[in-house]
């Protein structure tokens, strides 16, 4: 089987989960994404996990568009990203084409041969195809999440995981509990204690779960990214911690502060969860959401920008737990 991990040490397989680093691979060498394969992409890819995005151009200021493709072809889309301000999301790649899940597979396969204590279950991925100087706002994935850069340059601020300075833990819960978007408070001065990547083509830049981290594209062209992600018994039993210290102080008014993911107490309040989860279900009863965005612009090849906003469309709302 081809590898797609490039000299990749010991130490590397060891960090996974656990640290913020950079590693090597291949993938920017495969042709799976040149612009013939992402033209095909385009076209095979189903509407309903075809996302279209525009934002602001400053992290500063949160304006996070949905968009309408508007009948534009694939070879038109893909000009237009190359000359525009858009951002789209191919999402479950790994679900829609054989060769690009073949890819990813392989990759995940070879992280668990290199690392015993590595589990890549309920695999998922989404490709990211981006303007140059688009721009992803300071978030929190739930999934444990692995960015495979592969066109263009892009810099990434990577800020310290589980600590509460730059992920309240309130933050964190409602994240992982679905009441919120997963775009978390903002202040600049995070990045003073941030790590900062420039992505080159076949780098990989991955984080512990819950690690903050938002991404700026460098004005080099076209961005494509491959971005990864997975679970595990650890990884769930993290989400379900803090799912149970949401309930157990909502509820009962109990402090919970710790969100150690090992122990007597974490198995505690995974137990917790599942049970209020199950309620749930048989109450038939959801979690609010804030998580839909109104389409508010279509794709328009006569735009300098790629777009043009709907007759009626304001400035998107920032999300609660937003800084704007």
């Amino acid at each position: 089987m081809t590898s797609h991990l490039v000299d990749w040490t010991p130490q590397q397989f060891a960090a996974l989960e656990e640290e913020i680093f950079v590693a090597k691979h291949n993938l920017h060498e495969t042709g799976l994404f040149d612009d013939e394969n992402l033209i095909k992409l385009f076209d095979l890819h189903p509407e309903v996990d075809f996302g279209i995005n525009t934002m602001s151009t400053s992290n500063q200021t949160f304006s996070w568009r949905e968009g309408d493709r508007n009948g534009v072809s694939s070879e038109m889309l893909l000009e237009l990203l190359y000359r525009g301000h858009l951002w789209v999301n191919l999402r479950n790649v790994r679900t829609h084409h054989p060769d690009v899940r073949k890819a990813i597979d392989s990759i995940y396969d070879e992280l668990e041969a290199n690392n015993p204590n590595f589990q890549a279950q309920n695999r998922s991925a989404n490709l990211l195809i981006s303007s140059p100087g688009a721009i992803v706002y300071y978030h929190i994935d739930v999934p444990v999440n692995m960015l495979w850069h592969i066109r263009g340059r892009k810099r990434a601020w990577v800020y310290p995981p589980f600590d509460t300075r730059f992920s309240p833990q309130e933050v964190v819960e409602n994240i992982c509990a679905a009441e919120m978007v997963e775009d978390a408070p903002f202040d600049p001065s995070f990045d003073e204690s941030a790590q900062i990547f420039d992505a080159e083509p076949g780098q990989l830049i991955t984080w512990p779960q819950l690690t903050p981290h938002r991404v700026e594209n460098l004005n080099d062209g076209l961005c494509i990214s491959l971005s990864t992600e997975h679970r595990n018994p650890r990884a769930t039993r993290r989400i379900n911690v803090h799912l149970a210290n949401q309930f157990l102080r909502r509820t009962f008014g109990m402090s919970c502060r710790s969100f150690e993911v090992e122990g007597v107490s974490a198995h505690a309040k995974q137990a917790v969860a599942r049970a209020v989860r199950g309620w749930k279900k048989i109450m038939k009863s959801e979690p609010p959401k804030n998580n839909d965005y109104e389409v508010s612009f279509k794709v328009d090849p006569q735009s300098p920008q790629g777009f043009t906003l709907i007759d009626g469309a304001t400035e998107p709302v920032a999300p609660t737990n937003q800084v704007a």
